[in-house]
Order: C-alpha cells, then sequence, then structure tokens
C-alpha cells in the first residue's frame, strides 16, 4: 500500500477482449450477396471502421436480391434516447441493426458491453466488484465493514482470538488491580442510596462513580487501540485474501510495537492535556475561596472536555491502522488520520459508534452471567447489585474479570476490524487504494482500460 493520493482515472465499460472496432465473423451475412454491394472483406489494412458500416441516415433497404435467409433489417428507430445513434463516421461501433442493438436488450450490439442492456432499457447499475478477501475493493458501506469485520474473525479465527485474547487478558488484570487496590478505598457511593444524605454527598459520590468509570473506560479505549494496531496486518491480510497465521501477524507488527506505544502515550498526553485545560479555571475558582463557582465551573469544564476528547478520538481513530499499514512514524500517523477523516468527521462517528453498541451488546450478554455468578459467591449475594453501598471482593472481581476477558476476546476484533476497515475504506473512496489493492492480491486486469478505449472518456 502507498501513500500517493489521488484519483484513478475513470475507465470505460469492461469488454469480453475484442477490438470495439472489429467486426464479428458472427454477424456477417452468409449466403450470396447483391450484385451491387461492396465487397465486405477489407479493402487497405489501415481501415479503422467496420466492414459492415451501414449506410448514412435515412435507413433504407439495400437494393438487388435478398438473402431468404435472412430477416429483412427493422425499419428505422424513433429519435430520443432510445433510439439508434447515428451511423457514419461519428457512428458507434458500427454494427447493423437488429436484435442487441442500440435500445434492445441483451445482444452483443448493446452499449456499455456485451450482455448488457442498452440506451433505451435504462442502466442497470456497475458490474460486481472484484472480492478475492472478505470486503469487495470498492467504497463500502456500514454492513459491509460489519461483514467484513466478522468474516475475517470466523476465517483466521485463531490469529484473530489469539491475539485478542493476549490483549484482554493484559487489560483486564489492569482493571481488576485498579478496582481492587486502588478504587476500592477510593470510591464511596453510599450516599447515592441513602435519601438523607446532603447534596454535596451525593455530588462527591457521583464525581467518585465519574471518575472511576472513566478510567475503566480509558483502560477499554486502549485495549481497543492496542488491538486496532496488531490486527490491523491480519485485517489487511484478510482483504487480500491471503492466508495468515499468528507468527506472521506478530513479524509484521513486531517492528512497530515502538511506535504503537509511542501512539499511546502521545494520546494519553493529548487526553490528558485537554481535560487539564478545561479543568483547571474550576479549580482555581474552587482554590480562591468560591466553592460554588468553582463547581460549576468544573462541570463545565467536564463537558467541554469531554465533547474535545471525544472529536479528537474520531479524528486520530485511523492513527493505529496508518501506523502499521503504511509503517509511518507517529506524526505522520496523526496527520494521515486527520487527513483521512477530514469532511467524514460524523461518518466516522457513526459507524464506530454502531460498531461499539453492537460489540457491548455482545459483550454484556457474555459477561452478565459471571457477574451473577461472581455475586453468589461474594459475601453481599446477588442482591446486593441493586445496592450502590456494597463491597464485593476479590472473588467478584477475579470471576467478573474472567466474564470480561471472554467477551472482550470477541467482540475486540469486531471493533478492531470496522476501524481497519474504515481506514481501507476512506483510502479507496480518496486515493484509489483499490487498484493497489487487487495487484496485490493479484487480479489481472483489475483497472485497465478496456481494448480500443481512451482512459478517461
Amino acid at each position: 500500500m502507498n501513500d500517493t493520493p489521488g484519483w484513478a482515472s475513470p475507465g470505460s465499460a469492461p469488454s469480453d477482449g475484442r477490438d470495439p472496432g472489429a467486426s464479428d465473423p458472427a454477424d456477417r451475412p452468409t449466403g450470396p450477396q447483391p450484385a451491387d454491394q461492396p465487397d465486405p472483406t477489407p479493402q487497405s489494412p489501415g481501415t479503422k471502421w467496420s466492414n459492415e458500416q451501414p449506410p448514412p441516415a435515412p435507413w433504407s433497404a439495400p437494393a438487388g436480391p435478398q438473402n431468404p435467409a435472412q430477416p429483412p433489417p427493422p425499419p428505422p428507430p424513433g429519435p430520443g434516447w432510445g433510439g439508434r445513434p447515428p451511423a457514419g463516421p461519428g457512428g458507434y461501433g458500427g454494427r447493423p441493426p437488429g436484435p442487441g442493438g442500440y435500445g434492445n436488450h441483451g445482444g452483443q450490439g448493446s452499449y456499455g458491453g456485451y450482455g448488457t442492456p442498452g440506451w433505451g432499457s435504462g442502466w442497470g447499475g456497475p458490474p460486481p466488484a472484484v472480492k478475492p478477501g472478505v470486503i469487495p475493493l470498492r467504497p463500502l458501506g456500514v454492513g459491509e465493514m460489519l461483514d467484513g469485520a466478522v468474516s475475517t474473525m470466523r476465517t483466521y479465527w485463531r490469529t484473530a482470538l489469539g491475539i485478542s485474547l493476549t490483549i484482554s487478558i493484559v487489560f483486564e488484570i489492569a482493571a481488576v488491580l485498579l478496582q481492587g487496590l486502588v478504587l476500592k478505598d477510593a470510591l464511596d457511593t453510599s450516599a447515592l442510596g441513602d435519601t438523607s444524605s446532603s447534596l454535596e454527598e451525593q455530588t462527591r459520590a457521583m464525581g467518585d462513580v465519574m471518575r472511576s468509570s472513566g478510567l475503566l473506560l480509558l483502560i477499554s479505549m486502549l485495549a481497543v487501540l492496542t488491538a486496532t494496531a496488531l490486527l490491523a496486518p491480519v485485517v489487511s491480510r484478510a482483504v487480500l485474501g491471503k492466508p495468515v497465521t499468528l507468527k506472521e501477524a506478530w513479524r509484521d507488527a513486531r517492528p512497530q510495537i515502538p511506535r504503537m506505544l509511542g501512539l499511546i502515550l502521545v494520546l494519553l498526553l493529548i487526553t490528558a492535556g485537554v481535560a487539564a485545560v478545561c479543568v483547571l479555571p474550576g479549580i482555581l475558582v474552587a482554590a480562591s475561596g468560591s466553592a460554588d463557582g468553582g463547581a460549576a465551573l468544573i462541570s463545565l469544564g467536564v463537558f467541554g472536555a469531554t465533547g474535545i476528547v471525544l472529536w479528537l478520538v474520531v479524528r486520530y481513530s485511523l492513527a493505529a491502522p496508518a501506523l502499521m499499514l503504511e509503517k509511518q512514524g507517529i506524526r505522520k500517523s496523526l496527520s494521515r488520520s486527520a487527513k483521512l477523516v477530514r469532511g467524514s468527521w460524523w461518518r466516522m462517528l457513526g459507524i464506530q459508534l454502531l460498531a461499539v453498541i453492537i460489540a457491548n451488546i455482545i459483550s454484556v450478554i457474555v459477561v452478565v452471567p459471571f457477574a451473577l455468578l461472581g455475586a453468589a459467591l461474594s459475601d453481599a449475594g446477588i442482591g446486593g447489585l441493586v445496592d450502590a453501598g456494597s463491597d464485593y471482593g476479590w472473588t467478584y472481581l477475579i470471576v467478573g474479570g474472567i466474564g470480561s476477558v471472554i467477551g472482550s476476546m470477541i467482540t475486540l476484533p469486531i471493533a478492531a476490524g470496522v476501524t481497519v476497515l474504515l481506514y481501507i475504506d476512506q483510502r479507496i473512496r480518496r486515493e484509489a487504494l483499490d487498484l493497489d489493492l487487487a495487484r496485490a492480491a493479484g487480479v489481472q486486469g483489475y483497472g485497465s482500460p478496456a481494448p480500443g478505449t481512451t482512459p478517461g472518456s
């Protein structure tokens, strides 16, 4: 895959390999020819027109004896889109009228290729795109991206699930340790279930919940980003229809691992910087003695930071595939993502949000039984799930973590696959990447103009 932007010149309709200007032996009349008609054989080797070029309009039957086996020519068609274009030096194709001519169906002389509807029958749509792997080589729809991600996981399940299982275990261990060692003592949600608690206590408890949820969400986002980077070589092979093993995927991704970690660090620093800038005014106001004003500014800062971070997440969501597949540096990958997303931000947001919703639904289906089992084995019991002040121990965290690992192992390839296919789709739309993909997949003649045509016509 190169990094050269630009559009490919649109070519003409595909043909079956025959020269459009050459005559077809099947179209030549058999039997005795009229005496007053010229010899059908070419008179000069340099001629460029068909040997059976009809006479100029108005259309008239040829003089002389007719072949009994050959039906008379049809009457001249009327004007309009359904009619036959005028003949002569400016004519199209030089074929005689009859079945399959202009305005007819299914003949060899129909405009737009052999066996396709003519001018008068309407356009039947473009020919089916080449599909060497899990997606067709053309701009993709939302359903095709989801289907491509699921097909990649199903076809290369050993490689995809092996990578996602490793990532899930690492990040779920981090989440369990964070909940059991840090958030367990710092998180106080008892005020949320106490009707006698003051507004300040409930606000503080809500802030603790938001901070803990934000940290866990950050871990999940880092897991998706890592999975996107490591699964990008697998998805790229799946697009080409080429086999890939876990060893091959690791060999492709290993040289870019340091840059991938640097990209994650840069994104974390950007997120932390945005949050600090948005919340800092409220903190300063609260420190100066105005607690109410500071709390209000902090709330506004949190909302503002959330919007800016969301915009940045979508803007740089294609940086990981660009880094892994284009072998770019951190700065170049960020700029490539911003360039590809520019003008399609809402589309990127909608598709990735849909993928996240589907992945979370699947994850909840898998995680809920383990959460119920972990609650049943803990001291608080299942009834404690509805109690905001319940304190679950390590048993609940470990059993629930196992369920989260299984759920993430299934959903990470889907979320990562959609992101990588979004990257490929944007490059197909803007840089004609399908031509490079077709050549890499070994598709013969893809994107080449038909014989006898002028590219760009």
